[in-house]
Formats: C-alpha cells, structure tokens, sequence
C-alpha cells in the first residue's frame, strides 16, 4: 500500500519540486538586482492564483505561496508604465524607489537578471554534483552490439574494451563517437582488449543521415558509467563547462527546429516535464538535481529570447530606448505584446499537443 502511494505521488511531487525551485531562483533574481538597484518589491508570488500562505517581511514585501505553480513572478513598485497608471495610483509611489523611475541601465538589470540566475543555480548545481557524486564518464566498453551493425559484422562483443581506433588512443566512449561520426562509411581499425588480450579488428563503418547531415555508424552502446570525484577548483571548471555544453546544445537544437532540419517532436511542455520528474526522480537524489540543472538551462534561455512579455522582449525594447533616448511609443510595445502573447500561446497549446500524442493520450481515445 505504502509503495503504491510513492509511486502515485511521486511525479506531481517531483514535478511541484522542480518547477518550484526553477520559478523560485528565477524570480529571486529578479528580487535581488530590484533591491540592489533600489526599487521597491512589493510581492513575490511563487505560482498564482489564490495564495495558500503569505507573509509580509520587514521591508514590505508580501511573499506567496500560491496553489497553481505553473509559474511566479516578482511584482515591483511603480512597475506600470506612468501614462497607464491611474493619478491615484501614481500618487502613491515613492520618490526614487520605483521600477519605471530607474535609469534604463538599471531597468536592464533587473530584467535580465531572472534567467542569470537560471544559470548560475545551473553552474552551482553540477559543481555540486561533480565535487560531492562526482562526473559521469561512459568508459570505452561495449555494453551492447547491435545485430547487423558495422560492430556485428566485424566481430565486436559486449565486454571489449575499445583501446584506439586507427592509431588514436580512447579514453573514454565520447571519443569512439567522435570518431566513428566523422567517418560514414570509412575503414577503421580498431584496438580492443578482449578478455584481457589485445586484438585489432578492421571494421567498416556504417552511414546514416541524422538532421540533413550524413553521420559514421558503429553500432554499439555504452557500458560501464564511472564517476570521477572532483576536487573544487576542478568541479567548478566542470560545472561551468558543462553549463556552457548544455546550452551550445540547446541553442543548436532549437536552430535545427527552426531552420527544418529538425523535427518538432521533441518540444515539450509541461506534461511532459511533469512526466520526466516523475522518472527521473526514480533514479536519485543526483539524477534529479542534474535534471533541475539542465531545465534551469532551458529556462534562462527561453526567457532571453527577443519575445514581447518574456525577459528578452523587455530588454530589447530597453535596448531600443537606451539607442533612442526615449521609450519605445506605447501603441508599438502594445501591438508587440499581444504577437508575443499570441506566439507564445501557440507555442503552449503545439507542445501540449506533442505532449499528449506521446504520452498516448490520443491513441488511446482512439481505442475507446
């Protein structure tokens, strides 16, 4: 009974902790840069709707606890426009302390420092784990072989250890990818140690086209996983790079998608983060964090895309006024937020949509 109400709740809890913290340290930077710029806060609201705890603290802010936690947002003095803002309104403000009073430098900051703090939580978050669980590393040892695959035709079993392909040394199973992609359809010789014993085995490497690009083809997978324990200079280096690799990655994969060398299939929404909370949280304590790093990732970039209502639509309409010396006209940034409103709309219900046909939803209606 007990195992099955962890399993029941394992992914909404999972997923409400997630969500929970990315929206947290998000909105925290956004906190942090309006106090240091002296602005006024006046709510800081993790999810929305009505709130199921609140408190006021000593400086006036109201924090938030609402019950739907898709979501968050920082609420900060005098943050209307001037010319939307009702006289009553407006007379209440304080010198000085509120958001459209700043300079626009300052109104930058602010803004850009909710998805910085996505990646710095990013960076910390896998510095921690290399230091403390240490960094994963696939070694170079066959844990499977395809049937009819390049590795199959020439000989190659679960168990090698793959020393060097073609005179270059292998440390780690990356490096057989490395190579082996960059040669569709080229003749290797491989070093492994089987059993012990050294051997070399001339292979031809397979092709296939992966995103309009023609990729070598070996046909094994990874397997033993090593986790190498870092000191803390070296974690650190480790987590900054790692950060750097996950967002080249994600900023290529959403150009492929873009540019239609890459299907949309793989855009997901919030069913389908849920669902691999739920998983991922299966596997540990580790595994979870370094999935909160990596959404967080996701997150910082969304937010700096150049869409009105999102962080990087903010900034680039600062950027067009630091240029202009003057804001950008009311009845441009107006028409702007509603397109982002409606792109972004779009772009919610297409991968709800993908998240439902893979998580077998229509199908499954179907079979009714």
């Amino acid at each position: 009974m007990l195992a099955h109400l962890i399993t029941t709740f394992r992914t909404p809890v999972a997923f409400a902790v997630v969500l929970g913290v990315l929206v947290f340290i998000h909105e925290l930077g956004h906190y942090l840069a309006a106090r240091w710029c002296g602005v006024k806060v006046e709510t800081f609201s993790i999810g929305f709707g009505q709130a199921i705890a609140r408190w006021t603290d000593r400086t006036g802010t109201v924090w938030k606890l609402a019950w739907l936690p898709l979501g968050g947002y920082v609420k900060m003095h005098g943050q209307e426009r001037p010319e939307d803002a009702p006289p009553e309104v407006r007379a209440g403000w304080i010198k000085g302390r509120t958001f459209h009073g700043k300079p626009v430098g300052s109104r930058m900051i602010i803004v850009a420092a909710g998805p910085v703090a996505n990646f710095v939580l990013a960076f910390v978050l896998f510095s921690a784990l290399f230091a403390v669980a240490g960094r994963p590393v696939a070694q170079a040892e066959i844990g499977s072989v395809v049937p009819a695959s390049a590795a199959a035709v020439a000989g190659l079993h679960a168990g090698d250890r793959v020393l060097a392909i073609d005179g270059h040394k292998i440390g780690r199973f990356l490096d057989i990818q490395r190579i082996v992609v960059a040669r569709p359809g080229g003749h290797v010789d491989l070093q492994i140690a089987r059993a012990g014993k050294p051997e070399t085995l001339p292979v031809t490497l397979g092709a296939r086209v992966v995103d309009g690009v023609r990729q070598g083809v070996l046909g094994i997978s990874a397997g033993k996983v090593t986790y190498q324990h870092l000191g803390p200079a070296s974690a650190i280096a480790a987590g900054a790079s790692q950060t750097w690799q996950i967002t080249s990655d994600t900023v290529g994969g959403l150009w492929q998608m873009i540019s239609g060398q890459r299907g949309t299939a793989d855009l997901g929404g919030p069913l389908r983060i849920a669902e691999l909370s739920g998983q991922v949280a299966r596997l540990g304590l580790a595994s979870l964090v370094s999935f909160i790093a990596v959404l967080s990732v996701n997150l910082g970039l969304i937010n700096l895309f150049p869409i009105p209502i999102l962080d990087g639509g903010h900034l680039l309409f600062y950027i067009v006024e630091a240029i202009r010396g003057r804001p950008v006209p009311p009845r441009a940034q107006e028409y702007g937020y509603r397109a982002g409103f409606a792109l972004l709309a779009g772009l919610f219900l297409f991968a709800t949509w993908n998240d439902l046909t893979q998580l077998g939803i229509f199908h499954w209606m179907a079979g009714l």
